[in-house]
């Protein structure tokens, strides 16, 4: 029983860290695609200021250290940018 209980909480631990580290690439990502001309032509300038509303969310989020709600908003971003 102990042993299944620390597995489980081993698995949790490097799940959650695997998932932090997923952030700064998503925010890379939008990053690479705000710098890219022909993918900003495409938006209007609401859906542009909102992408970078919630890439800045998501990087709070991320510091802050809630993961899910920083992927969460990143990948938002990403489908608004048309990256999905």
């Amino acid at each position: 029983m102990i042993k299944k209980l620390f597995t489980a909480l081993a698995v949790m631990l490097f799940t959650a860290s695997a998932w932090a580290s997923m952030c700064p690439s998503l925010m890379g990502e939008i990053d690479k695609a705000l710098q890219d001309d022909a993918a900003v032509a495409e938006l209007d300038e609401a859906t542009l200021e909102e992408v970078r509303d919630l890439r800045a969310r998501g990087e709070e989020a991320h510091k802050a250290g809630d993961h899910d709600e920083s992927v969460a908003l990143l990948e938002e971003a990403k489908e608004k940018l048309g990256m999905m």
